[in-house]
């Protein structure tokens, strides 16, 4: 199984440019982002200040002519080292608090952004994408950004102006001896930190990948449960599941593998920076050019650059990942959108409802071609059926009109309109489809009903649940409409899904209606009634019938068969009979069985 399109490759640079790309997200709150940064300098002026607390409480100790008998000194410097320990924290805190609403408004901004976005990329995207694993990348992404400020802004941050403090202070009261080799240890430990986990990217890129493919497996396996069941596929399915398990185990395994090398090198560096400060102090204190309270002060400095290093490999490599995953989205966001709406497109004006298809021409490849020159008209009002073989080009007209695709040639008209002239939104509120395969919502009944038209009350409800002959199904469910019909509307039998659909459609009450195999999956009696309802609806609308069953479109005004993406005949039905070619051979067949 494929990874998730939007994995980023083992040897591809991350783009630190996402830093760019993220600061419109977060200009929404300047004065929160100007304010936190403030609390985030005076906190670690306060957490510098710490050691020096220390230094000084120690050789105030360490002084008998400070020694009094209510030790006013000392006490003094412990207050002051409480209050500077306090101010630490409590700043930090605030930092956060006022930085958090800044992270989740960018979240959500670019959460919403993106599902915008795939709503608006063309049915080519959505047929190609994996579900599961496309979840995973926007889930990742959007939880990028949080690990992303929190830990740029709270521990990189932070940590490199704490350094920047403790070198200067080091060289400027204890010569550049010290300064040199906290400096050198920083750098060694930054510079082994970012190479080590540069060389154990992969390793975490293999666990995000084998985790997405985990999912999508599952995902995809659930999802068709019904299939698994009809081909007792349940042992092949595990096998599946396992496998990629496997992979994620292995993955698994030489990350921490990785791991224990990246800290052993980090451990060792830090471990060596700190006995050269402290041997060398010891040296100076025995020499009598520095005190016990700085001696304290060095090794308080030592451990207090270096315990949020401690984290840098973690840190560098979650950074790493976060700037890939947030990279994930924006290049999700960069996927052209293949049916746009022109610059200056308008509401189209449906009031007849008829339909001219002018020499249209489709293909998904050039080399196969679905649709050849094709050519008729819909009257106002008219009820026409597309029939033909499958794999004829059928359905593939009703997308063309919903403009899922555009034509790769021709030009389809609605009341002397163009729709590739209008707004797609205005254009498909004004054509209803009812599907051969119905998927609903894993919401109750009334709402997937209501979809229709979200607007509509109670009766039109009601109306729409009659005419769709609903009405003795609901009367039997024990919540009646509150009835929760599943994932995809797995609690409902095919014929009782199809309903639902009629009802929605005749909800939305659109001047086209589109059925395309609308009563497949219909035994013979609910067939009847949903016809008779069908016919009363298209009696009322410009209607395109896309059935199989012949039996069920011998009313209608006219007949299209296709064949091979072409239009073979068309006429009535007692014409097409009478012509005893592609059309009579197919009522032929259909009346044998």
């Amino acid at each position: 199984m494929r990874a998730s399109r939007f994995e980023v490759k083992d040897d591809q640079p991350v783009s630190w440019s996402v830093f760019y790309k993220l600061l419109p997200y977060l200009s929404e709150f300047k004065q929160r982002v100007a304010l936190a940064i403030l609390c985030l300098v005076f906190a670690k002026i306060a957490s510098v200040a710490l050691p020096f607390t220390l230094k000084y409480i120690v050789d105030s100790l360490n002084d008998p002519a400070t020694i009094t008998p209510l030790l006013l000194a000392p006490i003094g410097l412990v207050v002051a080292y409480g209050g500077f320990r306090f101010l630490n924290v409590i700043l930090g805190e605030v930092r956060d608090t006022l930085f958090g609403r800044v992270t989740e408004r960018a979240m959500r901004r670019l959460g919403l952004e993106v599902f915008d976005h795939l709503h608006r990329l063309d049915l080519r995207f959505h047929l190609s994408r994996q579900t599961g694993g496309l979840s995973r990348d926007i889930d990742r992404g959007t939880n990028g950004i949080s690990f992303l400020m929190r830990f740029m802004v709270f521990n990189i941050g932070p940590t490199l102006l704490e350094i920047t403090f403790v070198v200067g202070i080091l060289f400027t009261q204890y010569g550049a001896k010290f300064a040199l080799i906290i400096l050198c240890s920083v750098i060694t430990y930054v510079f082994f930190s970012m190479k080590a986990t540069d060389w154990r990217t992969r390793y975490v890129r293999e666990v995000n990948q084998a985790d997405s493919q985990t999912n999508t497996r599952a995902v995809d396996s659930l999802l068709n449960y019904e299939t698994v069941k009809y081909f007792n596929a349940e042992a092949h399915e595990s096998q599946l599941y396992d496998s990629n398990l496997a992979r994620w185990e292995k993955a698994r395994r030489q990350n921490r593998l990785s791991l224990f090398a990246l800290n052993g090198g980090q451990a060792l560096i830090i471990a060596s920076a700190m006995t050269s400060m402290l041997l060398l102090s010891a040296i100076e204190v025995q020499d009598g050019t520095m005190t016990i309270g700085d001696f304290v002060l060095i090794n308080a400095f030592t451990m207090q650059i270096f315990m949020p290093l401690n984290f840098l490999g973690f840190v560098y490599r979650e950074i790493r990942g976060a700037l890939a995953n947030i990279e994930n989205l924006f290049t999700l966001l960069k996927t052209p959108v293949g049916v746009q709406d022109k610059p200056h497109a308008t509401p189209i004006n449906i009031s007849r409802g008829e339909i001219r298809i002018e020499q249209v021409n489709f293909h998904y490849d050039p080399k196969r071609p679905i649709l050849q020159d094709v050519s008729f008209t819909v009257p106002a009002g008219a009820k026409v059926a597309i029939v033909g073989p499958s794999g004829s080009g059928k359905s593939t007209l009703a997308k063309l009109l919903f403009r899922f695709y555009d034509p790769s040639s021709g030009q389809i008209i609605i009341d002397d309109q163009n729709i590739k002239d209008h707004l797609q939104l205005s254009l498909r509120s004004n054509i209803g489809m009812v599907p051969q395969d119905t998927v609903l919502f894993n919401d109750t009944l009334r709402s997937n009903i209501h979809y229709g038209d979200i607007a509509a009350d109670d009766v039109a409800l009601q109306q729409a649940i009659e005419m769709a002959q609903l009405t003795d199904f609901v009367a039997q469910l024990p919540d009646g409409l509150d009835t929760t019909v599943g994932e995809r509307g797995l609690k409902l039998s095919g014929g009782e899904k199809q309903r639902v659909a009629i009802a929605r459609t005749i909800l939305k009450n659109p001047p086209i209606v589109i059925f395309d195999e609308a009563t497949s999956s219909l035994d013979s009696h609910s067939e009847q009634g949903i016809l008779t309802a069908l016919n009363a609806l298209a009696q009322q609308h410009t209607a395109i019938v896309i059935a199989h069953r012949l039996s069920t479109i011998q009313d209608a005004d006219k007949i299209i068969v296709l064949q091979d993406g072409q239009i073979a005949e068309q006429g009535t039905h007692t014409e097409l009979l009478a012509l005893d070619a592609v059309y009579a051979s197919l009522w032929l067949a259909q009346q044998k069985a």
